[in-house]
């Protein structure tokens, strides 16, 4: 996540929710004040970097100072940042700041837990495109300070033959053919089904082959089949239950959209002096 686009996000966020008038009905410009972020349940954190970018936007001589870093374990009780501003910028900033970096540490917290649970197999836990509108960059962004990884950023980024794709082409073949004409530089991945569409994909050499819904069974039939030729990813329906079964299957990757667009927000708060 840039700079730019966090800077993007909080503006966006702003044009929603300002101007505060209750604040600055009741406070001057010239008064100053404090606040720190608690942190109100286990987690992990991610998305310091919103607070300054909050504080400064709204007061350019905003001092930030951070007690922790995005990818710690935090407990209740900790506190993780502290913030000297304008009365009028502290509460006038506060929902935002709370609400991206609860968000992002929500998923961040979620992505830890799926990295653990895979721990010592060698499967890397991905994320995928279900984000929220607008806030793809931080949610991304907070998966990497879980520990997970990054799929493809957007549909411009890595070519991805998916069922309705090969449909519409006719087959794998044909849709593959296509692309390839065009000679453009990004990677190939290609979703498969079942094992005939495996067979298929695998004779056109891509870069990943994505295993859509398939059963554990199928799964190892799959990495028996590929003998390591290519990368292979599992999707479609894994849980925090299921993940470390698929991942003893012996696939690469495992995509999950849960880490993203099911979003339990960590329990954060900003406490004022």
């Amino acid at each position: 996540m840039t700079p730019l686009e966090l800077d993007r996000i909080v503006r966006a966020a702003f044009a929603e929710d300002l101007p505060d008038i209750t604040s600055e009905a009741i406070f001057e410009a010239g008064d100053r004040g404090s606040a720190r972020f608690l942190v109100k349940a286990e987690g992990v954190l991610a998305g310091l970097a919103v607070v300054e970018t909050v504080f400064r936007t709204l007061d350019p001589t905003a001092a930030v100072t951070f007690l922790a870093a995005d990818g710690d374990r935090v407990r209740p009780g900790d506190f993780v940042a502290e913030v000297s501003a304008s009365a009028i910028a502290l509460l006038s900033g506060e929902r935002t700041a709370l609400n991206l970096m609860q968000r992002a540490s929500g998923i961040a917290t979620a992505t830890r837990r799926y990295v653990d649970a895979v721990a010592g197999t060698g499967a890397q836990i991905h994320d995928t495109r279900k984000t929220a509108p607008g806030l793809r960059a931080l949610d991304k962004y907070a998966v990497v300070a879980g520990g997970g990884r990054n799929h493809r950023i957007g549909l411009f980024d890595l070519f991805l033959v998916k069922n309705n794709q090969i449909d519409r082409a006719g087959s794998i073949t044909l849709a593959v053919e296509r692309i390839r004409s065009r000679g453009m530089p990004q990677g190939l991945m290609i979703e498969v089904r079942d094992m005939r569409e495996l067979e298929e994909a695998l004779a056109l050499a891509p870069d990943f082959i994505l295993l859509d819904n398939m059963s554990t069974d199928q799964l190892r039939d799959a990495v028996r089949r590929t003998a390591g030729r290519v990368p292979l990813e599992a999707s479609g329906g894994i849980t925090l239950d299921t993940v470390r079964a698929v991942a003893e299957t012996g696939v690469d990757r495992i995509s999950v959209g849960a880490l993203t667009h099911s979003v339990m927000a960590l329990d954060l708060s900003m406490r004022v002096g």
